[in-house]
């Protein structure tokens, strides 16, 4: 574990890498337990959801299920640590193991 944490301090030192975590103290928050990657480029038509299930990978692409996920990683987003509160998350996680 102290060197996943690591790799996500490591991580936070990049340029192009943004990690923020929302703590256990936010309560629920819409999304959690399920894997997410929102894949945006400059053309937005070809955006892409990526939904992990049990058994499969789910694409979505249409512009109404774009819109859902969009406004639910914004929602994470705003629940979510800075980036600088996040690395001090992260090293007080560290220092305890």
């Amino acid at each position: 574990m102290r060197e996943q944490l690591r790799h996500l301090l490591d991580m936070t030192e990049r340029n192009n890498v943004t990690v923020q975590a929302i703590p256990f103290s936010a309560g629920a928050f819409p999304g959690s337990g399920q894997a997410i990657l929102y894949a945006r480029g400059e053309v937005p038509c070809l955006d892409t959801v990526q939904l992990d299930r049990t058994t499969v990978a789910e694409f979505l692409h249409m512009e109404a299920q774009l819109r859902k996920y969009r406004l639910q990683l914004d929602q994470m987003q705003r629940m979510a640590l800075s980036p600088d509160k996040t690395r001090d998350l992260i090293h007080s996680i560290a220092r305890q193991l």
